[in-house]
């Protein structure tokens, strides 16, 4: 089992609107499918709703956001039972680099930290996100190019 996911999508803008999308906290929920309650800040953290998940709660914590090409946070992962406390639990890094390349911008994402998480939740958190995140560059891919 690997402890890491990584995914790259080409979106077809320039890299300080996808950022917009990737960091703007109103923009992220549109495409990630949540409600965060209020802006994305270094050293914080993030709270809402999910909206593709009912009854359960986004929280992450903002890591980096290092205008034009680098953003991060971590969270717990496929935390979608309302009724489980995964506060105790480790987090999981995601990671998001940007790089222009001729007026479109490849997004990178990373998410690493698997390998600490309760051994009863490892496998599904990483299935989950290894397919989560696929559809998840799909949604910014979209949202930015329309």
């Amino acid at each position: 089992m690997t402890n890491t996911i990584e995914k790259k999508i080409t979106i077809k803008a320039s890299r300080s609107r996808v950022w917009q999308a990737l960091t703007d906290h109103k923009e992220f929920g549109t495409w990630f499918g949540a409600r965060i309650d209020g802006p994305f800040k270094t050293g914080e953290t993030s709270t809402g709703d999910l909206t593709i998940c009912e009854g359960v709660k986004w929280q992450s914590t903002i890591k980096a956001m290092e205008e034009p090409a680098y953003f991060a946070y971590t969270w717990h992962p496929f935390a979608i039972d309302p009724g489980q406390d995964y506060s105790k639990e480790p987090e999981t890094l995601v990671e998001f680099w940007l790089e222009e390349k001729g007026g479109m911008t490849q997004v990178t994402v990373r998410e690493t930290g698997f390998d600490n998480l309760p051994a009863h939740r490892m496998a599904a958190a990483l299935q989950a996100n290894t397919q989560g995140w696929g559809f998840q560059l799909e949604n910014i891919r979209k949202h930015v190019e329309n």
